[in-house]
């Protein structure tokens, strides 16, 4: 991609009105005739004269010119005169920049319950800036210049995509390639090749009625192929928004993205070798030659040095500042490169991007110092200079014959694209409204076809018409898109089974199965604990741990769940000390197993890693982590948040607010159990469907000599507010335990009687003495209202529920830990 425009300055040394020339020059081909040009000019005896711009002056005999009066940059202010600050340069490029950022955001508000991308959003409102609707008024004809803002607006909108394209670059991993299946590549090669082969054909039909600019075939071979491949980060911008990086279809959605991206790299490549080559062999020869020398140098001179940096960053430390300034200025660096030697402007920022290690050390550290920038200060300038190419009204002042190939061209290309996916997608027997759903995924346009498009006029394939058309033609097909993926796949669906997984229905003959998730090394002391003192003593109560580390996703695009039986852990993602503490606590209980996983996804998608991890292994339990306070809470919150939403189990969340549930004794430290004083467990029984899983996972550690348990079961004045099946399916279970451990001096059951949630609380609170280690309570389910009247506006963590939010704060007394269970919800 060229820079739109290069500019000179001619001035007059007798005070005649200055000019600006806009030049529009394309570089390999000209660049002796650009020498001898200059060569002259700056041998003249006078450096500073006027230039006659007539047909007759070399300069503009060499160079296409536009000349227009020079604006001044800045207001000398309203208090001396000044009237119309809109007249200059930056006083207008800010203008428009305040009112893109502002109309994109009003319109992200109104078209995010539509489920609309934020880059329609952007889009759209780069267009209302240009000249399709604001300038388009005659009071800014009239009063307003902006061809001058246009010009620095345009340039900071490259700069923009190149920082874009940089980023996904940085973040995009191409060992994913080597990890495509046979399905992955097989579809993605149909679904690239179909519509490439469709529209050449018909393009080649057609090419008598196009313009000469497109009808070459280096023009219609690059359409064709932008046509065929859908661009990486365009998808997982869309995924991540709707929330399915993590889900089976987002994720062949990324492996055949990453082929076609590829595949798309080389198709840059090879047009612009044929569009040098229309003006010369030599001129074709000479950019290979540029692109391996400059390629040699970035594989074999930057990419080591990136290695290096990378490799003497501190584990879960950032680089240094230097490193980052120096990266990022190399990013311009190889843009110019690239735009100096003819290889567009875009493919040297990509390449840097391509080139330094992604994962959470250098390329976490740039991304944390640059995405911000990036997005909220150069891409609206980018959308800024997308408006301004773009002018509907154009449309309706050309003949449609002239544009009808064109839309024609992009038309067949979609629907091969669509179809072509989703065949082939049900020729391998993925559910149809899976493949369905999939097709729309990969007909997606958004960034890169931008990008794509402003190269095409920079080229002088495409002019406003054309450009414009291309522009509301991809808004239309990701408008329509996006909200049909929402209806018709639902990445929650898996995790809705009909069988019952929970500790209460789970066999007594078969192993408890529980995934429990890890955040960082501080609990895992109290974690191991908590599996211990769940009766991991005996034949008839065996434990399977699934163990999940659960890393957000920085610095990388592709999410990983990682099997450590099965896969190798990349360096970075490695938790070996953990996993030490884990082996040691298995080697010493012999009816323990435990496995090792590692989720990195992004925050809002890793429910669906935990999700998944307990569907495949048919887990009955889910314990989780809670942090209260500090940089990962909210992140935990959310996640918590969701997979109590959608779990396929049981879930537990375990506050932990001593450090080891009972830090005076020695459990788990020896194989015989023989602690220094018993442990102190309180259940909190307020009933339902929770309260009873909880009761039943509390038995199980009353089979533990050293656990000393009491129950206390509260019960409504007069049985106000009571459900007669859930006070049913109560007596049930709690004639069950007691039954079965009246006769354990070990045990302790009560029962309460409140009339509402404060004496609820207040009974509570003449329990607690302080001494007990771990709290164990029902989330929610079927408790009765009554019970917890007036305790809602007290509640400041939901997934903790009323009573387990009160008994983990800081103000109730002891240091004991905090289980709160919720169990299954069966879902249809």
């Amino acid at each position: 991609m060229r820079s739109p425009f290069h500019s000179c300055v001619i001035l007059s040394v007798h005070g005649f009105q200055k000019f600006s020339c806009m030049t529009r020059v394309f570089p390999t081909q000209r660049l002796q005739q650009t020498h001898n040009v200059w060569k002259r000019y700056f041998h003249s005896s006078r450096v500073l004269r006027g230039i006659s711009m007539d047909n007759d002056s070399d300069i503009a005999a060499n160079f296409p010119t536009t000349c227009q009066k020079i604006q001044q940059l800045h207001a000398t202010g309203i208090i001396h005169g000044d009237n119309n600050p809109l007249a200059y340069n930056f006083s207008l490029l800010m203008l428009d920049f305040i009112l893109v950022v502002i109309i994109t955001h009003i319109l992200r508000f109104l078209l995010k319950p539509l489920k609309q991308p934020k880059v329609i959003s952007q889009i759209i409102g780069g267009i209302l800036v240009g000249p399709s609707f604001l300038k388009r008024s005659t009071w800014v004809k009239h009063y307003i210049n902006p061809v001058g803002a246009q010009f620095l607006s345009r340039n900071l909108g490259i700069m923009g995509f190149m920082f874009f394209v940089f980023i996904y670059g940085l973040k995009m991993d191409l060992a994913l390639l080597k990890k495509t299946g046979k399905m992955h590549l097989y579809i993605a090669l149909v679904g690239i090749s179909i519509p490439t082969i469709t529209v050449f054909c018909v393009a080649l039909m057609l090419r008598k009625t196009m313009d000469k600019d497109i009808a070459t075939f280096s023009s219609i071979g690059i359409l064709a192929a932008y046509l065929g491949i859908t661009a990486f980060p365009v998808l997982h911008t869309v995924l991540k928004e709707l929330n399915l990086l993590n889900s089976d279809v987002g994720g062949m959605a990324l492996a055949m993205a990453i082929i076609g991206d590829s595949l798309g790299m080389v198709t840059v490549v090879a047009f612009e070798a044929g569009k040098q080559g229309e003006t010369g062999p030599q001129n074709a020869l000479w950019y290979m030659i540029s692109l391996v020398v400059i390629i040699a140098f970035v594989l074999f001179c930057l990419r080591p040095t990136m290695v290096w940096i990378d490799d003497n960053v501190p584990e879960g430390d950032q680089a240094d500042h230097s490193y980052v300034v120096a990266i990022l200025l190399g990013v311009l660096v190889m843009g110019f490169i690239t735009d100096f030697f003819g290889l567009a402007i875009a493919n040297g920022p990509l390449w840097m991007g391509l080139i330094i290690p992604d994962g959470p050390r250098l390329g976490a550290s740039i991304l944390q110092k640059i995405e911000t920038i990036m997005a909220e200060l150069l891409i609206p300038f980018s959308y800024l200079m997308v408006g301004a190419y773009t002018d509907v009204f154009a449309l309706g002042d050309v003949e449609w014959s002239s544009l009808k190939p064109l839309f024609i061209m992009v038309i067949t290309g979609y629907f091969a694209k669509f179809f072509s996916i989703w065949i082939s997608a049900l020729y391998w027997r993925i559910p149809f409204r899976d493949a369905l759903t999939l097709s729309f995924i990969m007909s997606m346009r958004g960034q890169i076809e931008l990008i794509l498009f402003v190269h095409f006029m920079d080229k002088k394939m495409v002019k406003i018409p054309g450009f414009t058309l291309l522009v509301l033609m991809t808004i239309a097909i990701t408008a329509t898109f996006t909200p049909l993926i929402s209806i018709f796949y639902d990445p929650t669906r898996p995790y809705m089974v009909s069988q019952r997984r929970n500790i209460q229905h789970n066999p007594q003959d078969k192993d408890l199965k529980v995934v429990l998730c890890i955040l960082d090394n501080h609990s895992i002391n109290s974690l191991t604990q908590l599996l211990d003192i769940s009766d991991t003593t005996t034949l008839n109560s065996p434990l399977s741990v699934y163990a999940l580390r659960i890393i957000e996703l920085v610095g990388r695009f592709n999410p990983l769940l990682i099997d450590h039986a099965k896969q190798e852990v990349p360096t970075i993602y490695r938790w070996t000390n953990t996993i030490n503490a884990l082996k040691n606590f298995e080697e010493l209980r012999e009816f323990v197993k435990i496995q090792f996983f590692t989720s990195v996804s992004p925050k809002q998608s890793m429910f669906q890693d935990i999700c998944l991890l307990a569907l495949e292994q048919e887990a009955s339990l889910i314990i989780l982590p809670f942090k209260k306070g500090g940089v990962h809470s909210h992140a935990i919150r959310t996640v918590n948040l969701q997979v109590l939403d959608h779990a396929p189990c049981s879930v537990a969340i375990f506050v932990d607010k001593s450090g080891p549930i009972e830090s005076n004794n020695n459990i788990g430290s020896s194989r015989n159990h023989q602690y220094n004083k018993k442990t102190r467990f309180a259940v909190l029984f307020l009933g339902g469907a929770d309260a009873r899983e909880a009761l039943v996972y509390a038995d199980r550690m009353v089979g533990n000599p050293q656990v000393y348990l009491t129950v206390i079961r509260f019960l409504s004045h007069n049985n106000v507010g009571d459900n007669e099946v859930e006070k049913k399916l109560d007596d049930g279970i709690v004639t069950w335990f007691w039954v079965k451990n009246e006769r354990n001096k070990n045990v302790v059951y009560k029962e309460v009687v409140v009339r509402d949630g404060e004496e609820t609380i207040a009974r509570i609170q003449t329990l607690n003495d302080g001494a007990y280690d771990l709290w164990i309570v029902g989330r929610k389910q079927g408790v009765n209202p009554i019970l917890l009247t007036g305790l809602s506006q007290w509640s400041e963590n939901d997934e903790l529920g009323l009573v387990g939010d009160f008994v983990s704060s800081p103000d109730f007394f002891g240091s004991g830990s905090v289980l709160v269970v919720q169990q299954q919800i069966l879902r249809s």
